[in-house]
């Protein structure tokens, strides 16, 4: 199963594999500043993740789609345990994790992003022919509409949203026709515009009293000065970092970030700002699209149908959480609870990203030309 010989090694993308590895040791150095607690448990969950990418780089990713039933099977059922009492954890009212003694918990939904994007790479190469089939996108929405729906009512609103997102991408990529796409947009604008103005209402339904909140909040700041708070000081905290960030190398108590709540991951951008300023932002950002623009080109390279699925896939997942969760520390988004991908504390996020890194590497392996990058 496992053949490195098999394979081009001139055909590693080796600059991906730098850019992966800077943002994880930017991370873990942030992670160790702001919450040296979580540092071990960080580094454990770069080592897992690494070992798990080095095995999907050499593993033949048709090989991975052909257990795609299997996989969607284990996504469905890790979501659904996180119902059973006893199992699921959170807070805020929101079960999002799955208990393993006291040590680790696993969140289901990162890893079923992963896993959504590799049974849609294999159902999009079966229907290829016939994606602009009603009744072929018809299964294709059912399948994608059950995850999203228990990752919708944990309620985990924006990971449910990443799976739409790279869902309507990988679908574009698949060719189909504008007959479609121009109805559904025309009538998705309408639609997205009434769900937005019902969700605000106090009479709405669809979504949690507290994700209500953090759109209001957005929209009337001054009276949300609770739901705010944490948006409100993010920004203050990366103003504070200026051009080069406050830390002077040898003394951490006078960042600010580290009193921040879930500074280690949502709001891992915060001290990005505060630490190293305007310039190590821009860097970081650099790198983020960077890696984004990697996986497009592998997609773009890849020998077949199959591969460049993936590769969009996972290009269209970092790219939706990159804009999202920095969007939300920069208060141009409500609160959503967002990782960024490789920099924020997480071990289900980093096993996650790093096994959607080691099947592009895979894809890049197999690829039309060398790409070294």
């Amino acid at each position: 199963m496992l053949n490195i010989k098999q394979y081009n090694l001139k055909k590693l993308n080796i600059s991906l594999i730098l850019v992966v590895m800077v943002l994880v040791v930017t991370g873990a150095s942030l992670i160790h500043i702001v919450k040296p607690r979580l540092f071990t448990k960080q580094i454990i969950g770069i080592m897992l993740g690494m070992c798990v990418c080095f095995v999907l780089t050499f593993i033949d990713y048709h090989l991975v789609c052909n257990y795609s039933l299997i996989l969607y099977a284990i996504g469905v059922i890790l979501l659904l345990l996180i119902q059973v009492p006893g199992l699921g954890s959170g807070y805020n009212g929101s079960i999002r994790w799955i208990k393993i003694g006291d040590l680790f918990t696993i969140q289901p939904s990162e890893i079923c992003k992963i896993i959504m994007i590799i049974v849609l790479a294999q159902l999009l190469t079966q229907f290829n022919e016939s994606i602009n089939n009603i009744k072929t996108l018809g299964i294709i929405i059912g399948v994608v509409s059950l995850p999203v729906l228990l990752i919708f009512i944990q309620p985990d609103l924006s990971s449910s949203l990443v799976l739409i997102f790279f869902f309507v991408i990988m679908l574009y990529y698949a060719g189909i026709s504008y007959k479609i796409i121009i109805p559904a947009f025309a009538m998705m604008v309408p639609t997205v515009a009434i769900v937005i103005w019902y969700v605000c209402q106090p009479y709405q339904k669809i979504i949690k009293s507290y994700q209500q909140k953090r759109i209001l909040g957005l929209f009337y700041p001054d009276l949300f000065p609770d739901i705010m708070f944490q948006q409100n000081k993010s920004v203050d905290m990366i103003e504070r970092g200026k051009l080069y960030g406050i830390l002077d190398g040898s003394s951490t108590e006078n960042l600010t970030c580290k009193r921040l709540p879930i500074v280690e991951s949502d709001f891992i951008f915060t001290s990005v700002g505060e630490v190293v300023g305007f310039i190590g932002s821009f860097v970081i950002i650099a790198l983020l699209m960077v890696l984004v623009f990697k996986c497009f080109s592998i997609a773009r390279n890849a020998r077949d149908f199959t591969g460049k699925m993936i590769c969009t896939g996972v290009s269209a997942l970092f790219m939706f959480q990159i804009f999202a969760n920095i969007g939300v520390v920069t208060r141009l988004l409500p609160n959503t609870g967002l990782p960024l991908p490789f920099l924020s504390y997480g071990v289900s996020a980093l096993f996650s990203y790093f096994a959607a890194i080691g099947i592009v590497l895979n894809v890049g392996l197999q690829g039309k030309t060398v790409s070294r990058g």
